[in-house]
């Protein structure tokens, strides 16, 4: 059961977002008319500066960590009412928006399962601000808000292309998207279950999670996030081939977990596991490639 101080965090958390759908629908309201793409992004930054004033008035940074798994809900939703008089395809619609809903609401409740209350912070803001001390907020809205922000709707771009744009028939590479899609899903949900359990085995310090998914990656929450956003792509692929473009969303955060995000939590790990290094050795830092491997 939560605890009387974690409901109120969460309290806070639920205010900010409610305020921040307002700001987002006044945005999106000043600039109607304009293309649904533009609109979104409108309304989406307006939504990330009010989840960002709300971080500074508490002075906690992961008022914004939901906003990754709630905003691509909000836009596909919006991107739908959008196109209600351009005959789009309502199965390819009903299909990757369901998709985008079951990730968005699974990550957003395992942040809420994980998140102790406003007292906690997650342990790459406490970094950031030991190392800018006053330019930490700077840093914050650029590098922990907006940039995630930006990320974020790059990579919901084949939703657009996928909900508003074509009337394409489902064909074989809807059913491909979907499937990779899906077992995204069930690949990050599982890992992040594996995980959970470890932790609350109390393990011993310097412990390694090296069973289930963890024996073939070092990351399977990262690979199953990554494969999601290529499953988006690829729904954004089926529309029409034209919309390649779109891939800018998926090569993003690949780049981002490849370059950003996996190094400075394996570098974490390195500081408070020294065994981690040997750990490195034997399992790969992403894609499982040892189970391909001959025997």
């Amino acid at each position: 059961m939560s605890s009387p101080l974690k409901l109120r965090s969460l309290g806070w958390i639920l205010l900010a977002y409610v305020v921040a759908l307002a700001a987002a629908l006044a945005a999106g309201y000043a600039v109607r008319g304009q293309h649904p793409i533009v609109v979104a992004a409108v309304a989406d930054i307006a939504g990330t500066v009010v989840i960002f004033v709300f971080s500074m008035l508490f002075n906690n940074s992961s008022f914004y960590d939901a906003y990754w798994s709630v905003a691509p809900i909000v836009i596909g939703g919006f991107w739908v009412w959008a196109a209600r008089d351009h005959d789009p395809n309502t199965v390819r619609q009903i299909l990757i928006l369901g998709l985008v809903m079951l990730w968005g609401i699974r990550l957003t409740f395992n942040w809420t399962r994980g998140w102790t209350s406003l007292g906690h912070e997650d342990w790459r803001y406490v970094d950031l601000r030991a190392k800018h001390g006053r330019a930490y907020w700077l840093v914050s809205f650029g590098g922990v808000h907006f940039f995630p922000t930006v990320l974020v709707f790059l990579g919901c771009l084949p939703l657009y292309v996928a909900i508003s744009d074509s009337a394409q028939p489902i064909g074989i590479i809807d059913v491909i998207a979907a499937c990779v899609t899906g077992f995204a899903i069930w690949l990050e949900a599982t890992s992040d279950k594996q995980l959970r359990r470890f932790v609350l085995s109390n393990p011993s310090q310097g412990a390694m999670l090296e069973s289930g998914l963890w024996a073939y990656s070092r990351h399977p929450n990262y690979l199953g996030e990554i494969s999601f956003w290529f499953g988006v792509f690829l729904f954004g692929l089926a529309a029409g081939l034209e919309n390649w473009w779109t891939a800018v969303g998926f090569v993003s955060m690949l780049l981002l977990f490849m370059f950003i995000s996996i190094p400075m939590i394996e570098q974490r790990h390195l500081k408070r596991r020294p065994a981690y290094a040997e750990l490195m050795e034997r399992i790969p830092m992403l894609f499982p490639i040892r189970i391909w491997k001959i025997r």
